[in-house]
């Protein structure tokens, strides 16, 4: 190393203390570096840190760099991510030298050299891996897949307990690892909906974990989460914005079997910013006639008065107008229930054997049925919120540009409304944000980054969008974008509905771009105008051999909306056109369209 290795001119540092620093350096091992890099990184953090000493322990002793410590993580809308750069910080606070990355973009080949690996993965469709994780998912469970005995790992499962398939691609990894030979360093967790705290135990437990099993007192959290001030005034699902509602429109015509609304909510003075991709959190409370009607059925009293962990006391009315889900009947709350009730049927029908019974029995159903179905009596108010998850949020895609109205965010909303089991049923969240926020009234929000869906860096790059319904509200982002930053490349759309002259959202904005060159080609089907139903995909083949040449000059291609029929039919579609446009074998057409997912030329965001 030479004498340069670190210039004055671009730093805070005095000559002599530069120097001090480069004959340091110039000395040192790769190991050492490594460790020196770590400890600087969590003496800063210790001394940057608002928290009290009592909630740190200042690193003092060297950490093993010889040792690889590896985070993947598998994402389809960014949580796995997030949650993966918390482990990663936290870690390289305490010293260590952590990798972090997506599991699209890892070598197969490295994992026999791995010795602590840490899984945080999301479960997406029908129990299926995020798009990111499938390649290493696949490798893992084939003949290729190397032993592992020298590995430790532990697993963080996403999930969300009202699907059958919870947490199943976690669970799968966790079992998968452990086949080839790794030895779990701290056990699988899975995570529901409302997962904060229960990965920040995860994150501090592996933290502590390493440091023990290092014989290190590195800046290891104790207890109480670690925050800085920019971090702790941040909006997030557990501290949302109260964002003013603007419009709500019904944007479906007059007939339409669909009630769908483009939602405008101002964000001015938030300081809050998103990229096109990007989806809203939207934090709702129940109906209140459901509330009350709930309250009713268990013969409890509104105002009895509930304590949660931190003692903090409230209303049951206000309990579960506010915080409690109970509307959706989660296979957790269904065992509890069972138990409490102490009936033989719904025990009997959480057995596995019967799977499809209970997925007949929970279709068109809600938490109050199961009420009045199997009476519970006697029940205190603290045992019925023991029963009930927290109402997570909902997210949204945004159907608008930052760039275009810095002060304002876009939704299109379809309302849920459906009659099963001779009850009405409505969604929480739709119905929230359609019937129950007066104008100019708070709604509750935050940002949720997506990076998995983004547009691309080249403002010359074609795209290709699909998104029938609901799924087009990041698209209309996407050409706004494109229009107010003057990106020149090439914008088609194919978008489907049931009716044109009901269903047709955003008709008038689509052709003002086209009529301006913004939008280069747009395909339309709407599958209940004539005698044979048409879809998105069916537009697609009609129009395989020039969407193959965009394709091959380089487009990206998005997908977004239903994760259960659409987006799986899409895919198969575009996989039997690169397979005739390109005139290659399916599997040459499988491999072509990885190459499209790892190079992020075809992203989606299905649910």
């Amino acid at each position: 190393m030479g004498n340069d290795l670190f210039s004055v001119q671009n730093s805070p540092l005095t000559a002599e203390q530069a120097e001090i620093l480069n004959r340091l350096i110039s000395a040192l091992s790769t190991e050492q570096l490594t460790w020196v890099s770590g400890y600087l990184a969590g003496f800063n953090a210790a001394a940057s840190s608002t928290a009290s000493a009592a909630q740190l322990a200042i690193a003092t002793t060297s950490v093993d760099a010889t040792q690889a410590i590896t985070i993947l993580f598998g994402s389809q809308t960014g949580n796995a991510e997030k949650l993966g750069e918390k482990l990663h910080q936290q870690l390289s606070k305490a010293g260590f030298a952590p990798s972090l990355q997506s599991m699209g973009s890892y070598k197969s080949r490295q994992l026999k050299r791995e010795n602590y690996l840490f899984i945080i993965v999301s479960t997406h469709g029908e129990g299926d891996p995020p798009d990111n994780a499938e390649v290493f998912y696949e490798f893992l469970h084939s003949k290729k897949a190397p032993k592992l005995e020298g590995l430790q790992f532990s697993v963080l499962a996403l999930g969300d307990s009202s699907y059958e398939h919870f947490c199943k691609t976690g669970r799968d990894f966790d079992i998968c690892l452990d086949t080839l030979g790794g030895r779990r360093f701290f056990e699988r967790v899975d995570c529901d909906v409302d997962y904060d705290d229960v990965a920040e135990a995860w994150v501090t437990g592996i933290v502590e974990a390493l440091a023990k099993e290092f014989s290190s007192s590195a800046t290891v959290i104790s207890g109480a989460r670690v925050l800085d001030q920019a971090e702790s005034a941040h909006y997030s699902r557990k501290n949302p914005f109260p964002a003013s509602l603007l419009e709500n429109l019904k944007i479906t015509g007059r007939g339409s079997s669909k009630d769908v609304r483009h939602i405008e909510l101002s964000i001015e003075g938030s300081s809050l910013s998103f990229e096109p991709g990007d989806s809203l959190g939207i934090v709702p409370s129940n109906c209140p006639e459901l509330v009350a009607e709930f309250i009713d059925a268990v013969k409890l009293d509104s105002k009895s008065v509930i304590s949660d962990a931190k003692g903090e006391t409230q209303t049951l009315e206000n309990a579960l107008f506010h915080d409690y889900e109970i509307t959706t009947i989660t296979r957790p709350f269904l065992e509890k229930y069972a138990a409490l009730t102490e009936s033989k049927e719904l025990s009997k029908l959480l057995e596995e054997e019967n799977r499809a019974q209970l997925r007949d029995f929970l279709y068109g159903r809600e938490i109050i049925d199961v009420i009045y179905g199997y009476p519970l009596l006697g029940i205190t108010a603290g045992q019925l919120v023991g029963l009930l998850r927290k109402l997570p949020p909902r997210l949204y895609s945004i159907a608008s540009s930052y760039k275009a109205s810095a002060d304002e965010v876009h939704l299109t909303v379809a309302v849920v409304r459906y009659q099963s089991h001779e009850r009405l049923r409505k969604g929480v969240a739709t119905t929230f944000l359609a019937e129950r926020v007066p104008e100019d009234e708070a709604v509750p929000i935050y940002v949720d980054s997506n990076k998995n869906f983004r547009l691309p860096k080249d403002p010359n790059t074609p795209i290709i969008m699909v998104g029938p319904g609901t799924g087009v509200a990041p698209f209309r982002a996407f050409l706004e974008e494109r229009e107010v930053t003057e990106a020149y490349g090439k914008n088609w759309l194919f978008f489907g509905d049931r009716c044109f002259h009901t269903d047709f959202l955003y008709q008038q904005e689509w052709l003002d771009y086209r009529k301006n060159g913004l939008l280069t080609r747009i395909d339309v089907a709407f599958s209940r105008d004539g005698a044979k139903k048409t879809y998105v995909q069916h537009r697609m083949l009609e129009n395989s051999r020039e969407l193959y040449a965009w394709l091959e000059e380089g487009a990206y291609f998005y997908v977004c909306g239903d994760a259960e029929r659409m987006a799986p039919d899409v895919h198969e579609t575009l996989l039997t056109i690169v397979e005739k446009e390109g005139g290659v074998s399916r599997d040459k057409a499988i491999e072509y369209m990885r190459d499209l997912q790892q190079g992020r030329r075809y992203q989606r965001d299905v649910y």
